[in-house]
């Protein structure tokens, strides 16, 4: 699904009016309508409760105002605050304003007399709906609108946003000053970039999408290029087996990882792998460590290869790790694999010779930062799986940089290599080279542990070798990924959740993801009024 910047949804919304002749009137009434939807559909009728609608001055408060009228007719008692005097309403936002009062809605206009008087009318609510600012803001908020904020965060009561939270950033997720803590958002036609990065991670709440007419085509013919993963992309494209699979047709996984200290990479990134459909997973790690692994890993196989006597990949493991790679589907290489000179000397040897899809993850990712341009020199596709840290290296920034534009950070990555980019965090981030970002809705603070991300190489890498492209690995894999970690915390919860806990659950998040795509449950994270 594709999401938007402010100035895209501005484009959308002038394109819907000047050539599909819908008028501003008929958008701002149906965006009202889908929100009263939305908010019936999940919390049940609003007849006989009282809601606080909360409105400013622009179409984010004529929504607002929409929303007020439909409900008076639906039997709720509504408190209409307005934070603007009506003679400073403007076009459809005055209509609406005229609509509501034809019909016999009551202000508390044009300011509330006090903040306190405010926050205890909203005390006193069901429901607060927030109409101050849409997608538009671009200052810092102050005056009886930071003070109406203030209230909505303080009354105790469910808030619901209408289209993004008032006082975030529609396109980056930063704070103007002030925002609103939503425990739900419902987004207007489509989803704003703000709502999955940054601060809008938290002040988002569950998002739920509403449909305000605008003709699909006109969304096709945007070129928006950055897109929320979805469950039904997802399930369409995870790989099938055949009723006449066997272990040959799944594919063959070969993974490069493991140092001393760090044997636990190589074990949660090779069980990861078949834990997603891989037929086979053969482990190549350095020759001393072995026979630990040997005892740690039943269903894979090792193969030993010679090493340092620090226990790391040198020099000598070159030859026997290409003869390594020689008839596997696809690679990943880097978990735990360490920061030796000859370490990076031999990763840094090994792209250029590679013949299938790999996945290149952890401090593998440290040794291309020595000369990123080595990727260029791949023949085949290439993933790479930076956290901020890592990323940074590779683009000559610092992490400070790459997280105020983790957007921007991951799209400049896949144009320069021609990689598909992994950037790991809150909402990972999967760039492409032709220019288009998916964002992953799934994944919780549970998975902020040591191991979650040798996980997620090893399962890419499954992916490539049951037949999906580099795009669709990356971007299913990052959405199972966070799946499974969702689906960890229903047992351990956030705090105690490790990471073999999330591979244990990775089969039961592929039969989740095909269940919601055939609609016997709801789409994860946000759903879309029907």
């Amino acid at each position: 699904m594709k999401i938007v910047t402010s100035q895209e949804m501005r484009a959308l919304d002038r394109k819907a009016i000047e050539e599909c002749g819908i008028s501003s009137l008929r958008l701002m009434e149906s965006a009202g309508e889908g929100v009263v939807e939305t908010i019936e559909r999940t919390r049940g009728s609003m007849q006989g409760k009282t809601v606080s609608i909360v409105v400013g001055k622009g179409n984010n408060g004529g929504d607002g105002l929409v929303v007020g009228r439909l409900l008076m007719k639906r039997g709720t008692k509504v408190h209409m605050h307005l934070l603007t005097s009506p003679e400073t309403l403007q076009g459809d936002a005055l209509t609406n304003f005229m609509r509501y009062r034809d019909l016999g809605g009551t202000f508390l206009a044009p300011l509330p007399s006090s903040s306190t008087t405010l926050l205890h009318t909203l005390s006193e609510s069901d429901l607060v709906v927030d109409a101050i600012f849409g997608t538009g803001l671009s200052k810092s908020i102050d005056g009886v609108f930071r003070d109406a904020i203030t209230s909505i965060n303080e009354c105790g009561r469910p808030v619901v946003a209408i289209d993004i939270p008032s006082g975030l950033s529609a396109d980056t997720g930063e704070i103007w000053g002030s925002a609103i803590q939503a425990t739900q958002t419902i987004t207007l036609a489509l989803p704003k970039r703000g709502l999955f990065l940054d601060q809008g991670i938290t002040h988002s709440g569950h998002i739920a999408i509403t449909d305000i007419g605008i003709p699909a085509w006109c969304v096709e013919e945007a070129g928006i290029q950055t897109q929320v993963i979805t469950g039904s992309f997802v399930t369409t494209h995870l790989p099938s087996r055949p009723l006449d699979a066997h272990k040959g047709t799944c594919g063959h996984v070969g993974i490069i990882a493991g140092s001393v200290g760090k044997t636990g990479a190589s074990v949660l990134a090779s069980q990861a792998a078949l834990r997603s459909g891989a037929g086979l997973v053969s482990l190549a790690a350095p020759q001393s460590l072995n026979d630990i692994l040997e005892t740690m890993l039943v269903e894979v196989m090792t193969v030993s290869i010679p090493d340092l006597s620090i226990r790391a990949f040198g020099s000598s493991s070159l030859a026997p790790l290409l003869e390594f790679i020689q008839g596997k589907t696809a690679i990943a290489i880097g978990p735990g694999i360490g920061t030796h000179e000859e370490t990076i000397a031999v990763v840094m040897e090994l792209i250029p010779q590679l013949t299938i899809p790999c996945v290149i993850d952890a401090d593998a990712l440290n040794a291309v930062a020595t000369n990123p341009n080595i990727l260029n020199a791949a023949t085949v596709p290439i993933i790479l799986t930076p956290h901020p840290g890592e990323m940074a290296r590779l683009l000559g920034c610092t992490t400070a940089d790459v997280s105020r534009d983790r957007l921007g950070s991951v799209a400049k990555l896949a144009h320069h290599t021609g990689a598909t980019v992994v950037l790991k965090g809150a909402r990972t981030l999967v760039g492409h080279p032709d220019g288009c970002v998916d964002i992953c809705p799934t994944g919780n603070p549970g998975m902020a542990t040591g191991g979650t991300g040798d996980a997620l190489a090893g399962m890419i890498t499954s992916l490539l070798v049951q037949g999906c492209s580099a795009r669709s690995a990356a971007t299913v894999g990052v959405y199972m990924h966070g799946l499974a970690g969702d689906i960890a915390t229903w047992h351990y919860g956030q705090q105690g959740m490790i990471a073999s806990d999330l591979v244990a659950c990775i089969p039961q998040a592929m039969t989740l993801a095909t269940e919601q795509a055939t609609g016997s449950l709801h789409q994860h994270v946000y759903g879309t009024s029907s």
